[in-house]
């Protein structure tokens, strides 16, 4: 796992949030940062920020922009967090469903997006564990059979 600081664009784009979306934000966004598998990095990408597999390490992407692994976003009525390996990986999902259900916490999802207002919302223990399981050479390898099968 990798604890690396926040990137200036990163915290730039968290402090231009009102004070009380900024209190959701920061726990999330250190609970990702600290169970982040080594070799993603932190940015802002698409105005999101997020953790990408760096095209120095994997440049062969269909629209030449690094592969996003995990992205963290304020929308105008809820935040997103995006999980992309629950996307490209159907077994993967299947068990973080299930692990959220047991929570007895409404899960507001769509293919790889949670949404939530509140930090009650999230259950961080359960998103940390989903994304340190997933190394960058997983998610290479699983982005090449995705794209070869396609």
């Amino acid at each position: 796992m990798s604890a690396e600081p926040i990137p200036f664009e990163v915290e730039t784009l968290v402090l231009d949030l009102e004070p009380e979306r900024r209190a959701v934000l920061y726990p999330v966004l250190d609970t990702v940062r600290d169970a982040m598998p080594k070799g993603y990095r932190l940015g802002v990408y698409g105005g999101i920020l997020g953790w990408v597999v760096p095209l120095e390490t994997y440049p062969d992407t269909y629209n030449k922009q690094p592969l996003a692994y995990v992205s963290l976003a304020a929308q105008k009525n809820y935040n997103s967090l995006y999980l992309m390996a629950l996307y490209s990986f159907p077994e993967k999902d299947a068990a973080f469903r299930a692990e959220w259900a047991a929570t007895g916490r409404t899960l507001n999802m769509g293919k790889s997006c949670v949404r939530f207002k509140t930090l009650a919302d999230l259950d961080l223990d359960l998103v940390a564990r989903v994304i340190a399981k997933v190394s960058v050479e997983e998610f290479i390898a699983n982005y090449e059979r995705v794209k070869s099968s396609a």
